[in-house]
């Protein structure tokens, strides 16, 4: 039978048959998949005519696209539902994939060609995308050592390789922990637990086996049972759980993991000629240098340090008063903020979450994305790779624009967190490509699904992610959607919460699940006048990890990353009260891949922009100013990697951003 991955899709927007596809299809394809790529690779690098634009760098975009296919369906389906297979197959392919990727830039002839190009590009008369693509392929090529040669290249390849192996195994450990452990309660356990965190914990329990509800390491679970849970003996226990995910011991223990990826990372950067591997990192980013990334973090962390120290007095305080003594733990947090939440805004997350279904959320980002964008989303009854996935075809005046696929609910098979990929990005060339973007979520199931407010929060930073995909417009996928500087990645996805927070978005689509009445004014009011509450808590945690993660990338490389993450939560004096929102042995970010490697930081550095951002529509004359959003498409969305991130923004904005818009939207100026 002919293998469904390798023959061309004549299905409705040409979208992968998941119901055709079984995991025995993809070994098979991988392997002719991969065959057909080299030989692309090998009929461009060993071409006899001298090198063009069209014969190399436009060849090498052509080229893959087999190999790209299988990936986009493999991972898809091996991060949002893994099954021991696929895993298998995972680890077979990482280190396969490395080589490969090794032998592209590492082929001497292929590169000479590109460097004479480079070297010569004046006289090519190539358009400023020719140029962009140009520049970026010289770049990655140098950068992944096309230069080196002898034992020097030979090692490169072998620490890719590794690499590659270490971040599989790194998240299928992850991954093993997080569905290996949960906590089993009795009806006596539930005390102080609102309704829909115990329909949460039952569903949890039924997709367990288990006879009664039980806590899981899923955040939309944990998190609001560490808020309401009355009992401190299972939230310490809980807690203690969440926090040792990659370093339970035994065979999923990554804190091994973690030094040796540090020290081949670092090894990487030396041969490549930089001082460290946050040297090499940054240099395409925004921020170009360790130092420029040091300055904004600290910016932000005395202000919110200080915040923070302010609020655990007044946590302790509330504890002295229910008979505890002493300081406030990081299972205690959570609880009593919510508690001093409830005292000082009159509500609960509760009382909000019928309000928050997960339906009208959707609809919500949805009108948002109609209103700003002139997008319009029809639901499709496609086959997908699993009974919770829906999509919509995405359209603007009549035409079609993008497949969007949404996976929102929490279970077993999907590693944790939230995360948007285009399994086919958006091109012109060589023929018109429309994109098909998936959102991932974690969210607890119930009928109906209720989302907190944070929950809420992240559908619109994904579906801001997703927005950048499908709006994109440039000629080649390789520069398209995403495909931009990692600490630029996120103005789009943040920027896009920002309308999450408008009221007349909440005053139409929060309303309550069961009567269909509107959001009370006076909630409605409460719920924005908390949205920066604890705001000191959740900056701490998370530039604690930033700095973690820089120190980690820069200097000596440290043997136990455990010490060497005390001493640096040390030398800030982080809060004892609360801990990184990414402890080193489940802080995927950073040691899955080098995505986020020395740039966890750019969720930061972006949000200086999305304040600035959003700023200018309230300045315009509103969240929905037309002039403003054919601006932002403009200018940002539909722009793609075609230029720099910083252009980019001046373009669209006039200027550069300060950090006073941050501090201010996070209630943390003087």
């Amino acid at each position: 039978m002919t293998n469904p991955l390798l023959v061309e899709w004549d299905t409705p927007f040409g979208l992968a048959p998941f119901d055709a596809i079984t995991d025995e299809d993809f070994a098979p394809a991988f392997e002719a998949a991969m065959a057909a790529a080299r030989a692309e690779i090998a009929a461009i690098a060993d071409n006899p005519e001298a090198p063009s634009f069209a014969n190399t760098i436009q060849a090498l975009e052509a080229s893959g696209k087999a190999l790209d296919r299988v990936l986009s369906v493999f991972f898809t389906l091996a991060g949002a539902d893994s099954t021991p297979a696929r895993q298998a197959l995972q680890r077979d392919f990482a280190p396969r994939l490395a080589a490969h990727s090794s032998e592209i830039y590492g082929n001497k002839a292929l590169f000479a060609r590109i460097d004479t190009l480079w070297q010569g590009r004046d006289a090519l008369g190539l358009g400023p995308e020719e140029a962009r693509l140009l520049m970026l392929t010289h770049r990655a090529f140098r950068r992944a050592g096309a230069m080196l040669s002898g034992a020097e290249e030979a090692r490169m390849r072998a620490i890719m390789a590794r690499l590659a192996e270490l971040g599989t195994a790194f998240v299928q450990n992850l991954l093993a922990d997080e569905a290996g452990w949960h906590m089993a309660l009795a009806e006596e356990d539930l005390e102080g637990l609102p309704g829909f965190v115990v329909d949460a914990a039952r569903a949890a329990g039924r997709e367990r086996g288990a006879e009664g509800p039980v806590i899981t390491l899923s955040r939309s679970l944990i998190v609001p049972f560490l808020q309401f849970s009355t009992r401190r003996d299972l939230r310490r226990r809980a807690y203690q759980a969440w926090a040792a995910r990659g370093a339970m011991g035994g065979t999923t223990d990554n804190r091994a993991i973690a030094a040796e990826i540090l020290a081949l990372r670092a090894e990487r950067a030396r041969l490549l000629g930089y001082d460290s591997f946050a040297a090499y990192k940054l240099e395409t980013e925004m921020a170009k240098t360790p130092g420029a990334v040091r300055d904004l973090l600290m910016a932000v962390w005395e202000p919110a340090r200080a915040q923070a120290e302010r609020d655990a007095a007044t946590l302790a305080a509330m504890m002295r008063a229910d008979g505890i003594n002493g300081d406030p733990a990081p299972w205690d947090w959570r609880y009593y903020a919510e508690k001093r939440r409830q005292a000082e805004h009159d509500f609960d997350e509760a009382e909000v979450k019928p309000y928050l279904s997960l339906e009208a959320m959707i609809g919500a980002a949805f009108d948002c994305a109609q209103r700003l964008f002139g997008l319009e989303f029809i639901p499709l009854d496609v086959p997908l790779y699993h009974p919770d996935c829906r999509a919509w075809e995405v359209r603007r005046a009549g035409r079609h624009v993008a497949v969007f696929i949404g996976d929102y609910f929490a279970r077993g098979s999907k590693r944790s967190g939230a995360w948007c990929s285009a399994m086919r990005g958006q091109a012109k060339w060589p023929r018109p490509q429309a994109p098909v973007v998936i959102n991932v979520c974690n969210f607890a199931k119930g009928d109906p699904a209720l989302l907190g407010y944070d929950d809420a929060r992240t559908l619109f930073h994904e579906f801001g992610h997703a927005l950048h995909q499908m709006l994109s417009d440039v000629t080649y996928e390789s520069l398209s959607g995403t495909n931009v500087a990692r600490d630029f990645v996120e103005l789009p996805s943040q920027l896009y919460e920002h309308w999450l927070e408008v009221p007349e978005v909440l005053g139409r689509h929060a309303r309550h699940v069961e009567t269909g009445a509107p959001m009370p004014q006076a909630l409605l009011d409460k719920v924005l006048g908390a949205a920066r509450f604890d705001m000191g808590f959740q900056t701490v945690e998370y530039v604690a990890s930033a700095l973690v993660d820089l120190a980690f990338h820069e200097g000596v490389v440290p043997a136990d990353v455990m010490a060497r993450q005390a001493e640096v939560l040390r030398e800030i004096e982080m809060p004892p009260a609360i801990a990184m929102r990414h402890a080193t042995p489940h802080f995927a970010h950073v040691f899955s891949g080098d995505g986020y490697a020395a740039g966890y930081y750019s969720y930061m550095w972006s949000e200086v922009m999305d304040a600035d951002a959003f700023a200018s529509f309230i300045e315009a004359g509103g969240a929905f100013d037309p002039g403003r959003a054919r601006a932002l498409e403009r200018e940002i969305l539909s722009r793609g990697g075609t230029d720099e991130a910083a252009r980019l923004y001046e373009a669209f904005r006039g200027r550069m951003p300060g950090v006073a818009a941050l501090l201010g939207g996070r209630g943390l100026a003087a």
